[in-house]
C-alpha cells in the first residue's frame, strides 16, 4: 500500500515544486506597466509625472510608468475610477470615487486673479461689473472660483463670468476683451510670467484663506512673493496674500501595495533627482500623522510612512509628561524662537539670492565655454545646498519659491551665452568666401 501511493505523492511534490519555481521566476521577471493621468503636455502635472517616471525607471526598472496627457483633475478621477489609469495627479478639492486612494502631497497650486492694468481691480469684490474669464464649467478650478464668489457674496448677475480655456483667457486679456481672469496654477508659471510682462496686468490679492477653510478645508493661506514673475521691475512689487491648495498623487485601491510603496519611496528618498528635473518637487512634504489627504491613504504608501514608527505611547511617554509640565512656561520662549528662526531663514534665503546675482555678473563676463560650464556647476551646487536647507528648515518654503526664479534666470542666461559663443565660433571657422 505504501509503494502504491508513494510514486503519486512524489510526482505531485515535484510538479508542485516546478510550479512554484516557475511562478517565482515569472514574478521576478515581471515588468509592471502603469499609466499616470496628468494634464496638458505643457502643464505642471505632466512635467512632474515625466520626472517621476524617469526617476522610478532609473531605480526600479521593473516599473514602467507611461505619462498620459489629459484635460486635468476631473478626467484623471474618471480614468482612475474606470480602471483606465493606475495613477493620477489631482487638485486637492477634486471629488473621487471610493476606489481611489492617496499616495502623497505634491507641490502647492496658487489661485491667481489677474486684472488688466486699466480695469481698476484691487480686490476680489472689485469684479462687480467686470468681464471675468473663469475656468471651464465642471473643472476643479471652476469649483474653487465659485467657492470664492460665494465667500465674497458675489452673484453671477453682479459681473460677467466667461468660462474659457487658459490659452483663450490669456489671448482675450491681451486683446482687451476681458477685464480679469482667474486660474489655479503652480507658483512661478512661465505662461503667467509672460502674460504679466507682455500686458503689464496686475496680480490681485486674495485674502481671508483661513475663513474660507471653514467650508473648504483643503485650502491653504499662502502668498505670492515679491519678484516672483520678474525680479527687475519687480512683479509683484510686494508680497501679496494668496490662497493655495495641494496637488495630490493618487492611485487605485487595487494597485499592489509593494508597487505603491516603491513609488512613495521614490518620491522622498530620491527627491533630489526629481528636483533636478522638476524643481517644485522640493515642495513635497510628508503627511502629518494627525491629518489625512481628504481621502484614505493607500496601504502601500502607509507602509512607507509608518515603516520605522514605534508605538507612540511607549516611545514618548516620558517626553510627553515632561512637555506637559513645561508647556506653559515654554510658550513665550517658543514664540520668540519662532520669530528669530523666521528672520534667520529670510536672511539665509537673501544670501543665496545675492550669490545668484553675483554669479549672473560672472556669466556676462565669461569668454569661454569652459568658464560657463564652471558657472553652471556652481549654480547647481548652490541649488542642492538650498534644497538641503529647505529640508532642514534653514529656509522656508516661501523663500525657496522666491529663490527658484532668479536661479531659473541664471540658468537660462548661461544657455543663452553658450548659444552666442557657439554661433560666434561657427562664424569664425567659416571660410572668407562663405561669410560673404
Amino acid at each position: 500500500m505504501q509503494s502504491k501511493f508513494a510514486i503519486p505523492i512524489v510526482v505531485l511534490s515535484v510538479l508542485g515544486a516546478i510550479a512554484f519555481a516557475a511562478q517565482w521566476t515569472i514574478e521576478r521577471q515581471r515588468v509592471y506597466s502603469l499609466t499616470i493621468a496628468t494634464g496638458n503636455a505643457d502643464g505642471e502635472y505632466y512635467a512632474f509625472a515625466t520626472a517621476l517616471s524617469s526617476v522610478v525607471a532609473a531605480h526600479e526598472p521593473k516599473i514602467q510608468i507611461r505619462v498620459l496627457e489629459t484635460d486635468g483633475s476631473l478626467q484623471n478621477a474618471k480614468l482612475l475610477a474606470e480602471g483606465e489609469a493606475d495613477l493620477g495627479i489631482i487638485q486637492g478639492d477634486t471629488s473621487l470615487d471610493p476606489s481611489v486612494q492617496a499616495i502623497a502631497y505634491l507641490f502647492p497650486e496658487i489661485c491667481h486673479l489677474i486684472a488688466a492694468p486699466s480695469a481698476n481691480i484691487r480686490q476680489f469684490t472689485d469684479l462687480r461689473g467686470k468681464r471675468v474669464a473663469v475656468p471651464p464649467q465642471g473643472s476643479g478650478s471652476y469649483a474653487i472660483f465659485k467657492h470664492f464668489q460665494t465667500h465674497y457674496n458675489l452673484m453671477d448677475s453682479d459681473f460677467r463670468p466667461l468660462p474659457m480655456t487658459t490659452a483663450e483667457s490669456y489671448e482675450k486679456l491681451q486683446a482687451g476683451e476681458i477685464d480679469a481672469l482667474f486660474r489655479v496654477i503652480a507658483l512661478g508659471s512661465p505662461s503667467v510670467r509672460g502674460l504679466l510682462q507682455r500686458t503689464q496686468a496686475q496680480l490681485v490679492p486674495i485674502d481671508q484663506a483661513e475663513s474660507m477653510r471653514l467650508t473648504l478645508p483643503v485650502l491653504e493661506a499662502t502668498e505670492i512673493p515679491k519678484g516672483t514673475y520678474d525680479g527687475a521691475l519687480p512683479i509683484p512689487d510686494e508680497d501679496i496674500p494668496a490662497v493655495g491648495l495641494r496637488a495630490i498623487l493618487v492611485t487605485r485601491r487595487d494597485l499592489e501595495p509593494a508597487i505603491a510603496k516603491v513609488i512613495t519611496q521614490t518620491l522622498f528618498e530620491f527627491r533630489n533627482e526629481l528636483v533636478s528635473q522638476y524643481p517644485r518637487a522640493a515642495l513635497m512634504r510628508l503627511p502629518d500623522a494627525r491629518e489625512n489627504l481628504g481621502l484614505s491613504l493607500h496601504p502601500g504608501a502607509r507602509d512607507y510612512y509608518n515603516q520605522d514608527e514605534p508605538a507612540f505611547l511607549v516611545e514618548y511617554a516620558e517626553v510627553m509628561g515632561f512637555l506637559l509640565s513645561f508647556a506653559v512656561l515654554a510658550a513665550s520662549s517658543l514664540w520668540q524662537f519662532r520669530r528669530w528662526l523666521d528672520e534667520r531663514q529670510k536672511n539665509r534665503a537673501d544670501m543665496y539670492k545675492l550669490k545668484v546675482l553675483a554669479l549672473l555678473e560672472k556669466v556676462e563676463q565669461a569668454n569661454t565655454p569652459e568658464e560657463l560650464e564652471s558657472l553652471r556647476q556652481a549654480l547647481f551646487e548652490m541649488f542642492h545646498k538650498v534644497v538641503t536647507d529647505l529640508d532642514t528648515d534653514r529656509i522656508s518654503q516661501a523663500s525657496f519659491q522666491s529663490f527658484t526664479f532668479p536661479w531659473d534666470v541664471a540658468l537660462s542666461t548661461i544657455r543663452h551665452r553658450e548659444l552666442l559663443m557657439s554661433r560666434a565660433m561657427d562664424y569664425k571657422d567659416q571660410k572668407p568666401e562663405m561669410r560673404r
